[in-house]
């Protein structure tokens, strides 16, 4: 039997004592809803009628022609109202807020995709919202956070540290503690204390729910692998859950950087070792001393030195593999898409393009791979942008040499 929050060895509630009744309270109310069928009714009608769920199943036929090997598909969560998949456990998340009489919300944000869903449902249900996000990711997502402030948020940008999705999570934490009679705190990945993890993947889990179903309703047998990038992991858990007793391939993408070295990359799984760092037990990049390093990726979305319990269990059972894409392979991979498809992914998703590519050149034509294409490249155009000048800099730089 899986102790109570755990996922093998993995999770737990490693938090101060002042936090476990709000845990408890929150719990509670997650498993009422999900006895509750006016809950459930209520925030499918959400996901139709505001969301625009479902979104669609996508052949990606120029993709596919391009690699030689397997049929590409594209589940498109940059589709999604608001443009990720954020959206999804942002409206459940709100509504259990309500549920419990919680009138504040806050939350962290790194790409910013979390914070816009965040901001959107607190406009939607009239809440008040606190969006904390790195200093460094301000400057880099100046779009998201205008389009937060526009919707009515309030946006802290948070100096300390790395100045990065780390430690906007270290601040909405204290904001939680000193205010957690009238405050909930929408985490945005599958990460953190129990019942967190469990809580955003089962909201994340109607992007798998929906593909399983379309395949079927194409006549398509379902898919031989299915790929999705992994920081925290809400994407990848939102489309792994639903598939996990069947035979696809389950196959996370991490941030790979530009190395190996700490600093240089956000690769929990791949580089990191087992911890306890904001309230779970998982892989986190550490030092020699064991403290928390800085990550590193071109995303701000996927630079968290950590990764979700669940993901930690699937590693160490084997159901699923880890690997990683780099930087350039990444910024590659949003071009090929762009140029093959018309569709511009987000550096996050750009990961899982970029491996899912290499799987297919090296699978049959009659199998088939899933994407979690997670979120659109709009707020990341500017990067893509500043790349490629560098890029070309350097070229004439070593022309001129």
């Amino acid at each position: 039997m899986r102790k109570k929050g755990y996922f093998g060895e993995f999770g737990g509630q490693y938090v101060p004592e002042l936090l476990m009744p709000a845990l408890y309270e929150l719990e509670n109310a997650f498993h009422d809803s999900q006895k509750d069928p006016q809950f459930t009714k209520r925030l499918q009608n959400y996901y139709r009628d505001y969301a625009g769920r479902p979104t669609p199943l996508y052949f990606a036929e120029n993709l596919t022609r391009h690699a030689g090997g397997a049929k590409i598909y594209l589940k498109r969560e940059d589709l999604n109202h608001t443009g990720s998949h954020k959206l999804n456990n942002c409206l459940g998340q709100v509504m259990l807020a309500r549920q419990m009489g919680k009138n504040r919300i806050i939350a962290e944000t790194g790409a910013g995709q979390h914070g816009v869903a965040t901001a959107t449902v607190c406009a939607l249900f009239q809440t008040e919202c606190h969006i904390y996000m790195g200093a460094q990711d301000v400057e880099r997502q100046a779009l998201n956070v205008f389009r937060m402030q526009v919707m009515g948020a309030q946006v802290i940008p948070v100096s300390s540290g790395s100045k990065t999705l780390k430690d906007a999570i270290n601040e909405a934490m204290r904001d939680w503690i000193a205010n957690v009679q009238h405050t909930h705190y929408i985490i945005g990945s599958v990460v953190g204390p129990h019942p967190f993890p469990t809580i955003v993947r089962t909201f994340q889990s109607v992007i798998g729910k929906e593909a399983k179903t379309q395949f079927q309703d194409q006549n398509l047998p379902q898919p031989d692998a299915i790929v999705a990038c992994v920081g925290g992991g809400s994407n990848a858990m939102g489309i792994f859950y639903p598939f996990m007793q069947s035979d696809a391939k389950l196959y996370g993408v991490e941030a790979g950087g530009f190395g190996d070295r700490i600093s240089e990359h956000a690769a929990s799984i791949s580089h990191g070792e087992i911890g306890v760092f904001h309230g779970e037990k998982s892989y986190f990049i550490q030092d020699a001393e064991g403290q928390i390093a800085p990550a590193h990726s071109i995303s701000a979305g996927l630079d968290y030195p950590g990764v979700g319990p669940e993901h930690a269990f699937l590693k160490a059972s084997g159901r699923a593999e880890y690997v990683t894409a780099s930087d350039d392979e990444a910024v590659s991979a949003m071009k090929l898409l762009a140029q093959q498809e018309g569709i511009i992914p987000a550096l996050e998703s750009a990961h899982a393009v970029a491996y899912a590519v290499k799987l297919a050149s090296e699978m049959p034509a009659d199998k088939s791979i899933l994407i979690n294409l997670s979120g659109r490249g709009d707020k990341d155009v500017h990067t893509l942008m500043k790349t490629e000048k560098e890029r070309d800099h350097d070229a004439v730089a070593a022309e001129t040499f």
